[in-house]
């Protein structure tokens, strides 16, 4: 178990924000001919194909508990369905604007948190949720006008892949990195694989695979690629710094995805849409300021306490 580095955890934390949005950008170019269920079962197939030279080079041993192996098939679920709603949304919307109504996950972890553990919410976190709530309608309402129900995608998304946090958070001590990229991605793919097959032929235009041309073969493999660089550099960043240090940074995929979809595919947010990105992250920034403050005063677990 490496020691502790919040320093090197945030500069992990920025490259996984640097690197993420061109798993979205691969992601949304291949939607042009390929199904998103295709894409998402793709994402686990060329990631694990990533991951294994690199498991095999490292040779890491497994530290888990049995109980780590309904995280890590949990945690494959959770990407599964997260990646799919970010894919189907992407396909017609732009990749900031999902990706901004995808921030409210700090809310969505702090309702969770109440909900499964008891964390009471007060006022001013209700608040801040109801405002940063407000913010992503601003985005979601021009998007609804224009695309329909795609535009609450990224609220699944946003939903799948709080519960996927959580799933990486309970590991990230015990299980190693490469392990955890690996395995989750197997996971995936023995899930995902039977769903392809059983769509095969079926005129279902969202799963009945297709034949990848050339061109869509390397969006296909730069979604897995871009997946396992990025989900290793946010899983080894769990190892060095607490998820409410790195939480913050989160928010700095926007510049980045407004930057990819202006230079890729002509997308440049309107200024509502920039509204309730200032919104989304300013109640975000405030929650997780919140919950930062709640965990210092909190008394540190006991061992048998941990998750």
């Amino acid at each position: 178990m490496p020691q502790p580095s919040p320093l090197r955890g945030a500069l992990l934390m920025v490259a996984f924000c640097v690197m993420a949005p061109l798993l979205d950008a691969c992601s949304k170019l291949a939607t042009a001919q390929i199904p998103v269920g295709q894409i998402t079962a793709a994402r686990f197939l060329f990631q694990g194909l990533c991951m294994i030279p690199v498991f095999a080079i490292m040779r890491p041993t497994w530290g888990g508990t049995k109980r780590d192996l309904a995280f890590m098939v949990a945690r494959a679920i959770c990407l599964i369905l997260s990646t799919y709603c970010f894919v189907a949304s992407v396909q017609y919307m732009p990749i900031a604007d999902a990706i901004a109504i995808v921030f409210v996950m700090p809310f969505m972890i702090m309702g969770l948190a109440r909900l499964i553990f008891g964390t009471p919410i007060g006022r001013t976190q209700m608040l801040a949720s109801l405002v940063g709530f407000g913010g992503a309608l601003l985005v979601i309402q021009p998007s609804l006008s224009a695309y329909g129900l795609v535009a609450l995608f990224p609220l699944g998304c946003a939903l799948a892949f709080s519960f996927y946090e959580f799933a990486t958070q309970a590991m990230s001590t015990r299980v190693d990195p490469v392990s955890m990229q690996l395995y989750t991605s197997v996971a995936g793919i023995v899930i995902a694989a039977p769903i392809l097959w059983a769509f095969d032929g079926s005129g279902v235009t969202e799963l009945d695979p297709v034949m990848p041309d050339a061109i869509n073969t390397a969006w296909l493999f730069g979604v897995g690629f871009w997946a396992a660089t990025s989900h290793f550099c946010m899983t080894v960043a769990m190892r060095h710094a607490p998820a409410s240090t790195l939480a913050p940074l989160h928010y700095l995929e926007l510049p980045m995805a407004v930057f990819l979809g202006y230079a890729i595919f002509g997308d440049f947010p309107n200024v509502l849409t920039w509204v309730g990105m200032a919104v989304i992250v300013g109640s975000g920034l405030y929650v997780i300021r919140h919950e930062h403050r709640s965990a210092q005063a909190r008394p540190p677990l006991l061992p048998d306490e941990a998750i």
